[in-house]
């Protein structure tokens, strides 16, 4: 079995390779049942969660992502979010590597939404702005750079020194950016926005968003977590990762609750855009959105990546 930490992990999954990986496999498929969310009780404290997130090609490959989220962290100085990644034999059932989760999950996320932003920003977007400064922050900025030439990229905390501290990162990553002085008139102004917060309250209002703009929401993965309201949901067509896990959302899931749309409402699954299905962006006033929870397929794509190479 061998081992790969953080490092080993990040150098291994390079953005351009990581985001054709990605692509490929939903292209392919593979087989991922529903992600086990279980409710960790913290005395004292919030309560964290447990998940589990496997997915297998028969024959071929089987990766599985055990993930804890415990918000309470960020009151601690900690991180939210730790993981760690198995992978085994898909023929015989092996065990191959083990591998940090949590530089995986930060990387495949990353990609993702980059991925996406490729099918569904406008192809003259040069306006991007991150909001949050979590273990997402710098990583969400560099993937969306590397797949677009962006003339300004903006990052947003609500504490001034963690939006510093992303964008001192970035420059060492070769990634020129700012940080965001006013969060509303960046958001009115942005061509691509990526959302990646613990938010419980929409941080994004629908009436500030531009026409042809492009929203990804990534941090409000559990149903009590928001990071857009409703009328950003109907201003804009809706895409996501896969359809089982963003309709549990809260950002989805608040909204179809309350009546306000409908899973039909979903315009397309990212399997659907990368094997053209779909075709994406249909107008250059069109608001898109794409709504990321995570998915077992990327992470098996970046653990097979990570042996492969």
């Amino acid at each position: 079995m061998k081992l790969f930490d953080a490092a080993a992990v990040t150098a291994r999954l390079p953005w351009s390779g990581l985001i054709e990986a990605i692509e490929a496999l939903f292209r392919q498929g593979a087989d991922v049942p529903q992600r086990q969310a279980l409710p960790i009780p913290v005395p004292g404290g919030e309560d964290g969660t447990l998940l589990l997130m496997p997915a297998w090609i028969g024959g071929d490959s089987i990766g599985v992502k055990a993930v804890t989220f415990f918000p309470g962290n960020t009151a601690k100085g900690l991180s939210t979010i730790s993981a760690a990644y198995l992978m085994f034999d898909g023929a015989t059932g092996a065990i191959l590597g083990a591998m940090d989760g949590d530089a995986i999950t930060v990387r495949r996320t990353a990609a993702t939404s980059a991925a996406a932003a490729k099918a569904l920003a406008r192809g003259d977007a040069r306006h991007l702005l991150v909001i949050g400064t979590g273990q997402l922050g710098p990583n969400m900025a560099a993937a969306h750079a590397a797949v677009r030439s962006y003339d300004r990229i903006e990052i947003y905390g609500r504490t001034a020194e963690k939006a510093v501290a992303v964008v001192d990162a970035l420059a060492a990553e070769g990634v020129v950016a700012r940080v965001c002085e006013n969060l509303e008139a960046s958001i009115r102004a942005a061509d691509v926005i990526s959302a990646c917060t613990s938010a419980t309250r929409p941080v994004i209002p629908g009436a500030w968003l531009k026409p042809g703009c492009h929203l990804d929401l990534v941090g409000a993965f559990k149903a009590d977590m928001r990071e857009a309201d409703d009328d950003a949901i109907l201003r804009a067509t809706l895409f996501v990762d896969a359809r089982a896990g963003a309709l549990l959302s809260g950002d989805l899931a608040q909204p179809l609750a309350a009546g306000v749309i409908s899973e039909a409402s979903i315009a397309a699954d990212f399997a659907a855009l990368v094997r053209g299905e779909h075709p994406g962006r249909r107008s250059a006033d069109e608001i898109t959105l794409f709504k990321s929870v995570g998915n077992a397929i990327e992470d098996l794509a970046a653990g097979r990546l990570i042996l492969n190479r």
